[in-house]
């Protein structure tokens, strides 16, 4: 998702700097820069500013780094933050760390599957829904967004639109993983469909003890994630066979968690969440 952004940022005029950790990563695709391929065949090849630390004087940073490692940035503490992460905990995180009136929340349906070290297919476009989390002002971010042709809305309810995500990839995320398939398949086999949406539901149940309540039912948006993005390998997927850490703590365990202080019970959520660590501990 990094590499989709980045790349499309750079490609409207926007001066873009992609920030990889890993300092020998970084000096490669300096050289190389990043490629993005759509469904139809075509590439985009970008050339954004390739660093190994977040430099000062942004307009904002965009985090899309995976949960787990969000406690281990180093953000500027003056420069406004957006994160479109998955998993539940990020926004306490980074409130730390730039302050609640810094942070913009939300979340994105861009699909986008890793091909290679700096290669990147763009399975599906999707919209990019953000807001404030207290008072920060969100316009230069929409306005850079939409001009490097990203779907944006922007919302007064950011933790609900987390919630939203979070429920949807717990359903479709550990299922991919432990059945090593596209997120399409999951509608196509009746029992795992059932448990997609068992685990949707207990999620959701989850959300409504912390006061979030959805117009839409997240079942059927679920279902609809899936079949717009029938060819997608979810990020969970791609970490399993890549044999690197999943973000299951910050999705089912987070779920698991919450529930646990409102003693609700959460049994179909457990049973992932060992299984997926199960696959992490092979």
């Amino acid at each position: 998702m990094g590499c989709l952004y980045a790349a499309r940022l750079a490609h409207s005029g926007v001066k873009t700097w992609l920030v990889d950790h890993k300092q020998a990563r970084a000096d490669r695709l300096e050289k190389t820069g990043v490629v993005v391929e759509d469904r139809d065949g075509h590439t985009l090849l970008e050339h954004p500013v390739i660093a190994a630390h977040v430099p000062t004087g942004m307009d904002f940073v965009l985090v899309l780094v995976k949960a787990y490692s969000t406690p281990s940035l180093r953000l500027p503490p003056e420069t406004p933050v957006l994160t479109l992460q998955n998993g539940l905990g990020n926004v306490e995180t980074l409130c730390t760390m730039v302050g609640s009136a810094r942070l913009m929340v939300g979340a994105t349906t861009e699909a986008a599957t890793l091909v290679s070290e700096g290669r990147v297919r763009h399975m599906a476009s999707g919209v990019t829904s953000f807001g404030a989390w207290t008072s920060c002002s969100c316009a230069a971010v929409r306005e850079s967004l939409i001009n490097a042709g990203f779907k944006v809305e922007l919302t007064e309810s950011p933790g609900q639109l987390v919630w939203e995500k979070v429920a949807i990839n717990a359903g479709i995320n550990p299922l991919t993983a432990l059945l090593n398939v596209p997120n399409g398949r999951l509608l196509q086999i009746m029992e795992i469909r059932q448990l997609m949406r068992d685990l949707v539901v207990e999620a959701t149940k989850v959300a409504s003890t912390e006061g979030y309540r959805f117009n839409q039912s997240l079942v059927e948006m679920t279902e609809a994630v899936c079949a717009r993005t029938a060819d997608n390998i979810s990020s969970m997927l791609q970490d399993v066979r890549a044999g690197r850490q999943t973000e299951i703590d910050a999705i089912s365990g987070e779920i698991m968690r919450r529930a646990q202080l409102a003693s609700l019970p959460t049994p179909r959520t457990r049973v992932v969440y060992q299984l997926v660590r199960g696959l992490e501990g092979r």
